[in-house]
């Protein structure tokens, strides 16, 4: 991935800073499918390059959007998260507690086809996202909700480890 970003942001006329390989290597390091948070890519960008800034995170990101290289998403925090925009991406969304499950099994590919033929479209990726309700919160005297509640979720996703639904 992080070739071809590279090579992405030069032929789009972009320089290829030392900083912003410092954030394409640290989006490399995530297994596919995984979100990108800027806290995170500022964190193990540094790693790489001592002087990597937050703006320069955040523009990088925004830069990669623009492209359509990424794609944000909101998961029901403050923080936006970033994914890739060449893979399909899962979620189930508790809409008592915030709650965000990730998973794999995709069976989009059939409709992916009959929409590009009806609709006339290249699709290049796609967000799919199932909202309903928890277990715990379907039993609010269970134990379970406190552990998840929306404090606790918040308090678990601004540790800038990468979205809470895929740790």
């Amino acid at each position: 991935m992080n070739g071809s970003l590279e090579e992405r942001l030069r032929q789009a006329g972009h320089r290829v800073t030392g900083a912003r390989v410092a954030v394409l290597e640290a989006m490399q390091e995530a297994p596919p499918g995984q979100h990108f948070r800027p806290g995170q890519l500022l964190r193990l960008g540094r790693r790489r390059h001592r002087g990597l800034s937050r703006a320069t995170v955040y523009r990088t990101l925004e830069l990669l959007t623009s492209l359509g290289l990424l794609r944000p998403i909101y998961l029901g925090h403050a923080d936006r998260c970033y994914i890739r925009s060449d893979e399909g991406h899962h979620h189930v969304i508790c809409s008592g507690c915030g709650r965000v499950v990730g998973f794999e099994e995709c069976v989009t590919k059939e409709l992916e086809g009959r929409l590009a033929r009806r609709l006339g479209f290249a699709i290049q990726g796609h967000l799919l996202e199932f909202y309903g309700l928890c277990g715990a919160c379907q039993n609010p005297g269970s134990m379970l909700v406190s552990a998840h509640a929306p404090e606790a979720a918040a308090t678990s996703q601004s540790s800038g480890e990468g979205c809470y639904a895929h740790r």
